[in-house]
């Protein structure tokens, strides 16, 4: 078999030494100390590299309209009416524009697949959505988008609402999410949500218990749907930062029910942070739901962006390095095994969520990964570590070249001083 590129000197995760890593036709034909072939090579240096980074939980139809909208009180209402009443002027082309930056933005940082929500409803109509899918489609050699057909503002109380979701995933959506917060009827919106699931056999995806009362959680019903419809590995919820403020034993056992479901959580950091807690005056609580505790139960968890740029979260920069720093942080996690864990949710978590079947780099896989300036998942996250290049399917699709200091007899780059 020709080899197409080697990459050489690169450090995988668990892994005791360096490995070169072979590319054949967008696959990986080799991985190895010490490839011997003529094919061309590029050195790793020792860094780490991975299957790359997998966004679980982003709207690419709302980014980048903070300007757009009216900050008074930063809660969650108020981001909900600011951005329902941008997005009737949404056009097909300033989403695509919006979005296709982040994408690029994303890239650069190392993702190459993610998942976004696109609210398709009476305001929206199906013009974000017929953005995202001309986005997907234009950026599919470097990146993978799922498109969730999205309820943000209710079924049982937006009437046409349902009918367009069935219309998008009838002409191509992935699958479908609910909101039921903002529905009158949140038991009804559920099951509303399920039943379109299982009519496309796609996966669900719910926004659910977002706020810090522990009392009139959605979760019971998720998981008992869940059940029922023997749905188990095809459920994921986001944000369920009731959880934060639940004791210990109540906390145990909700996350038993999740793992005994094989429902998936995504903790969203920077929103959860920016929107709870806000009638607090002292002592104010973080709000976010302790994903390293329910893995610890048995719960596929992960990390995501949420918002960038807009009333939900005024700032971002699509960096899952930098997501998963903040978690640590806030999470109060510092020893090596925890960051690794932390890690974990943006890469081989992430890939289980959106039902990825082969992240992990081995021989016969796609040639699909990304190089970061670390030397572990642990270093990348402590560091807010930077990818340096990455691949899909063997193409290479980004490359972000070391900075360079400019004064002194000694100016050189990270590579510089590797040599």
């Amino acid at each position: 078999m020709a080899i197409d590129l080697v990459i050489r000197n690169a450090f995988l995760p668990g892994s005791d030494g360096f490995t070169d890593i072979a590319f054949a036709n967008g696959r990986i034909a080799a991985m190895a100390p010490h490839i011997v072939c003529d094919a061309p090579e590029y050195d790793a240096r020792g860094r780490l590299i991975s299957g790359g980074l997998i966004e679980t939980h982003i709207h690419l139809d709302k980014a980048g309209i903070i300007s757009r909208c009216v900050l008074c009180t930063g809660t969650l209402a108020e981001a909900v009416s600011e951005t329902s009443k941008a997005k009737a002027a949404f056009t097909e082309e300033d989403v695509y524009a919006r979005s296709a930056g982040i994408v690029e933005q994303a890239i650069l940082n190392g993702t190459n697949r993610l998942r976004t929500f696109v609210e398709i409803d009476g305001r929206a109509g199906f013009r974000s959505f017929d953005a995202i899918k001309r986005l997907r489609a234009d950026y599919a050699t470097a990146i993978d988008i799922e498109i969730c057909a999205f309820a943000q503002e209710g079924l049982t109380n937006d009437p046409g609402t349902e009918e367009m979701l069935d219309t998008a995933l009838a002409s191509g959506a992935d699958l479908v999410g609910g909101c039921p917060y903002t529905d009158p009827n949140p038991d009804d919106h559920i099951r509303r949500i399920f039943d379109l699931g299982e009519r496309y056999g796609v996966p669900v995806d719910f926004h659910l218990d977002f706020d810090l009362d522990p009392a009139g959680s959605n979760l019971p019903l998720v998981i008992a749907e869940t059940l029922v419809r023997g749905y188990q590995e095809r459920v994921s919820v986001g944000h369920v930062t009731k959880l934060s403020a639940l004791p210990p034993e109540a906390f145990e056992a909700v996350g038993r029910g999740l793992a005994q479901a094989g429902i998936a959580v995504t903790v969203l950091p920077a929103t959860d942070l920016f929107l709870t807690g806000r009638a607090v005056t002292h002592l104010v609580p973080r709000g976010v739901t302790p994903a390293h505790r329910l893995a610890e139960l048995g719960v596929v968890t992960t990390l995501s962006t949420n918002n960038v740029l807009n009333p939900f979260t005024p700032f971002g920069d699509v960096s899952l390095i930098r997501m998963a720093n903040l978690y640590a942080n806030v999470a109060q996690i510092g020893t090596a095994s925890g960051l690794e864990a932390v890690f974990d949710m943006i890469t081989i978590n992430a890939a289980r969520l959106v039902g990825l079947k082969q992240y992990r780099l081995e021989i016969g896989g796609p040639a699909t990964l990304v190089l970061f300036d670390a030397i572990s998942g642990a270093d990348a996250v402590a560091r807010l570590s930077p990818a340096v290049t990455g691949w899909k399917d063997g193409r290479q699709t980004f490359s972000r070249p070391a900075p360079r200091l400019l004064f002194g007899q000694q100016c050189q780059s990270f590579d510089d001083r590797l040599e």
